[in-house]
């Protein structure tokens, strides 16, 4: 080739990636915080937590994460696991967990054995947590179908191998809940009428899809029985449902309606008399990625379309509007143990594209409850940790291995945030209304979720789009009004590539399956959530302070601002 032609060559090249670099540079973009303009009380609705496995609970891993999540929080945290009443040797597998609570003797009595249940919520009381206690699933002994009963699920195996013996109705409603009764009764006995009293007691998962293999009726059924033994044995504990999965498909609807019509008109299956004990309502939500042009691309709006139809639902019932409402799931998308390597649009896990959707979505969930004018309580984000997995396999987790992900440093965030919450101008790009329609395709979602107490105000803002593209940082100009004091101090929390992020401190090591003991203390420490810059001190003019900064594509700031 010529050197004319390595020249021209040379230049289109070089006017490509000028090109590029212009329609990559991101514009400015001004955030506006007012103080003095309260949106309502700023509920922890972050702080619950829940799984599949149970058993990993008590586990090595299991329980340093819960230890961390604990801490994180100034109020207990609620935790929800399935297969507390699964026949079992208590042996800890995939979308798998028993506790072998129930047995029967030879003359088909009943044999309780709490030995599993109580080791599992041990775990957590002595960390200061909460359980939200599912009555779940089917005791071997007790269903109508029992074989086959236990599964041996692994990533890449057909899901529905899963529903087996234990997603089955019971041969003996009575002796059910009279293992429901004891239950509660024996929990009273274990920790006290007070703390049991805190519980949320609900009635298993999912119903409207294959987790119940009996009908709308028979699940009412089950409940009125359920229901009836919890209150029956604490008069004065929290019994909800249905746990039922995408609100807004026609399908979990009609489910849905069934459900609260029996609630408030139907007659007990129990007592005969009108209606059902409901102390609050649960529903699950969740997101719909996939892999578009190679990359992984998110859609928030499903999910908040998910959320906006259940609260839709419960406030249609003048009675139970006011009730409590518990996301009992509330998640990106649908399998926590549904691995990256196999499933290449969960690819969003280990990063920070996982950590700035939890801030987006969570400050949403909020908006869209005012909106229908219900009392949302928690959003419980389905994840945890996976004993004993390749390091940063891609399990919707928090951590791997003992190591934090980006997303748990969300959570840290958040538990830096309490009081009231307070007006962030929604002049921006997207507010809920159009990111629930539209989810986040055209320009980026960098807003703000802000509160206050009486000495200190936090700000947290997320530079986020549904479409994992490595683009350019965002100015950011964050305005924050309403300041009485004449000088603060500012601490800046940041979770981007550099910061806050053992994943990418992995990747540079090599991706080592086996790191050494060195390694770990590495990562480990890479894990926790970390300052952009050093605490300092501002003057306040006018009321008034303003930061700027530059926020990465995926990432999410903390400002802690203190008087």
């Amino acid at each position: 080739m010529s050197f004319k032609k390595l020249l021209v060559s040379f230049l289109l090249l070089l006017g490509s990636h000028l090109i590029n670099a212009q329609e990559t540079k991101q514009k400015p973009v001004t955030i506006e915080v007012n103080l003095n303009v309260e949106k309502g009380s700023a509920k922890p609705i972050w702080a619950w937590f829940g799984y599949d496995e149970p058993n990993y609970t008590y586990m090595k891993d299991g329980k340093k994460l819960l230890t961390e999540i604990s801490q994180l929080s100034k109020i207990p945290v609620y935790v929800r696991a399935h297969s507390m009443l699964v026949t079992g040797d208590g042996v800890a597998a995939l979308k798998w967990g028993s506790t072998n609570v129930y047995t029967e003797d030879k003359k088909g009595n009943p044999v309780y054995d709490w030995t599993v249940v109580d080791k599992i919520f041990d775990t957590y009381i002595e960390r200061g947590m909460r359980p939200i206690a599912q009555i779940g699933f089917m005791p071997e002994a007790l269903s109508c179908k029992p074989q086959p009963y236990r599964h041996f699920w692994k990533p890449g195996d057909n899901y529905n191998d899963i529903y087996t013996g234990w997603a089955y109705p019971p041969n003996d409603y009575k002796k059910f809940a009279e293992l429901v009764f004891q239950w509660v009764k024996h929990s009273i006995e274990r920790y006290g009428k007070e703390e049991v009293e805190t519980w949320y007691w609900e009635l298993w998962n999912e119903p409207n899809i294959g987790y119940w293999k009996g009908t709308t009726e028979e699940y009412i059924k089950l409940y009125d029985y359920s229901a009836d033994a919890v209150k029956r044995a604490l008069p004065t504990a929290k019994i909800g449902g249905p746990e039922v999965t995408g609100p807004n498909w026609d399908v979990s609807a009609k489910f849905f309606k069934t459900f609260l019509d029996h609630v408030v008109g139907g007659k007990n299956y129990v007592t005969g008399k009108t209606g059902s004990p409901l102390d609050f309502i649960t529903f699950h939500a969740k997101g719909n990625p996939k892999v578009v042009d190679g990359i992984v691309r998110m859609d928030m709006g499903t999910q908040l379309r998910d959320i906006d139809k259940g609260f839709e639902i419960v406030a249609s019932y003048p009675a139970l509007k006011n009730l409590p409402i518990i996301i009992g799931e509330s998640d990106p998308e649908g399998c926590a143990a549904c691995s990256e390597d196999l499933h290449p649009q969960n690819a969003y896990r280990n990063g920070t594209m996982y950590s700035a959707y939890t801030a987006a979505s969570f400050a949403r969930k909020h908006e869209l409850a005012d909106a229908r004018g219900v009392n949302l309580l928690g959003a419980v984000t389905w994840a945890f940790e996976f004993e004993d997995q390749p390091w940063f396999r891609g399990f919707r987790d928090l951590t791997t291995n003992g190591v934090d992900k980006p997303v748990l440093n969300v959570f840290r965030m958040f538990g830096m945030m309490d009081g009231n919450r307070v007006e962030v101008k929604q002049d921006l790009a997207y507010n809920f209304e159009k990111l629930k329609k539209e989810s986040v395709r055209g320009e980026r979602d960098i807003n703000a979720f802000a509160t206050k107490n009486v000495e200190e105000a936090a700000i947290m803002v997320w530079n986020y789009h549904d479409d994992n593209k490595i683009v350019a940082p965002s100015p950011v100009n964050l305005q924050l009004n309403g300041l009485s004091a004449k000088r603060v101090q500012v601490h800046h929390y940041r979770i981007d590539q550099e910061h806050s992020n053992a994943y990418e401190v992995w990747k540079k090591m090599g991706s080592p399956q086996k790191p050494t003991e060195e390694q770990i203390a590495v990562l480990e420490s890479a894990g926790q959530l970390q300052t952009l810059t050093s605490p300092r001190w501002m003057n306040v003019e006018n009321g008034q302070i303003q930061l700027n900064f530059a926020l990465p594509a995926q990432g999410v700031s903390l400002l802690k601002i203190i008087w």
